[in-house]
């Protein structure tokens, strides 16, 4: 395996790490400290300098004023962004946008994205289903009406629901046979569209989506086959590169408190009951950042391989579910009472952890995912 980025990925990491540079996670809100949501909406000054850096554009064609990077690309932005706890719609709005650039017709395209690349519309997605581990497709149902689609259903957990100018729903095919999932671009004023205010474990305001015969304009529909498909991969490797940054991050604060807090005269590090229990989450990590590209290398490149690419999707899914829970948990641990105090950060990673846990499901759901795969492409 050759995991060496490219110049213009590297690039990309290196833009990501001047934008966050200036991000301070002690500063961000804190769920523990904060009734209900931490705030009502997303970093707008950060979502501006990502704009300036040219990293909302990433995955856009240069027509649109992007980069024409991968996956790869940005999930290494992902991750960077994780470690200072970046409050922004980044994974959900990028992956929408390059989901019409590839899908969606040339005059969606046109209209959206050069908007999308300068941060001036912010897209979300809707894919989280009824309760957060059924098929996100299946909850609601798109039918058509003359040269219209209507929609009806629910979506549960929606990030950003409340700063997104358009929502990505996906919704099968109503009164067919045939299995069918069309991903409708729904505007936030949409008539029959009401949010119902959610909180997730980090504290951000999410939303669950109503849809009641909401009309959407036959060219805000992409039909194309494998759409749905694609973006929900995206998305869910894109909440591996998160878990994976947010881990590395946690592990390096472990090692410094271990480093510096002494017992008996000497620092906890050098502890073998420490040692081993930081060495085993440093596996952990580097088995998340194998799995994680893995991943986004078949997504970006289109490889064949022995299982589609939702299987390499799947595997890094579960080692990032299992393994960001596992790290967090052995930092609070490490840190002993300091971890719990609300003036360390710690909680807030933990708090964010257990939502990235669980985001598009958790390890068991990619587990019997795997399976079906398996069974149904014996390797034998």
């Amino acid at each position: 395996m050759d995991f060496t980025f490219t110049e213009e990925q590297r690039a990309a990491a290196e833009a990501a790490r001047g934008v966050f540079a200036g991000v301070v996670p002690d500063a961000v809100p804190s769920p523990a400290l904060t009734a209900g949501a931490v705030a009502d909406g997303f970093d707008r000054q950060l979502w501006s300098r990502l704009a300036e850096a040219d990293l909302l554009s990433l995955l856009l064609d240069e027509a649109y004023g992007g980069s024409g990077l991968d996956a790869i690309a940005l999930c290494l932005v992902l991750r960077e962004s994780a470690k200072v706890l970046a409050r922004v719609p980044l994974l959900e709005h990028s992956a929408a946008a390059v989901a019409v650039q590839a899908f969606g017709g040339p005059e969606l395209a046109e209209r959206l994205l050069a908007r999308a690349g300068r941060g001036e519309l912010v897209l979300t997605v809707a894919a989280h289903g009824r309760s957060g581990h059924d098929p996100a497709e299946l909850a609601v149902a798109a039918r058509r009406d003359g040269t219209a689609w209507v929609l009806d259903g629910m979506q549960t957990a929606v990030p950003w629901a409340y700063d997104a100018d358009l929502f990505v729903v996906p919704a099968h095919l109503e009164g067919t046979t045939a299995e069918r999932t069309v991903l409708a671009l729904v505007p936030r004023d949409a008539e029959g569209l009401v949010p119902a205010e959610q909180v997730s474990t980090s504290g951000e305001r999410l939303a669950e989506l109503r849809l009641t015969s909401v009309r959407i304009d036959a060219g805000d529909v992409i039909e194309a086959d494998g759409a749905w498909e694609w973006l929900h991969a995206l998305l869910a490797t894109g909440i591996c590169a998160l878990a994976l940054g947010l881990g590395e991050r946690v592990l390096g604060m472990t090692a410094e408190y271990t480093g510096r807090r002494e017992q008996f005269g000497f620092p906890i590090a050098s502890f073998q009951a420490v040692a081993v229990q930081a060495a085993d989450r440093y596996i952990d990590l580097r088995a998340m950042e194998a799995t994680l590209w893995q991943a986004a290398w078949r997504i970006a490149s289109g490889a064949p391989g022995a299982l589609p690419a939702a299987g390499d999707v799947a595997v890094a899914k579960i080692w990032a579910a299992e393994g960001v829970r596992r790290t967090v948990q052995t930092a609070q641990h490490l840190h002993g009472g300091f971890g719990a105090d609300t003036d360390c950060p710690l909680h807030r990673y933990h708090a964010w952890a257990k939502h990235l846990e669980l985001a598009l499901g958790p390890a068991a759901a990619y587990e019997e995912r795997l399976g079906d795969l398996l069974a149904a492409h014996p390797l034998g």
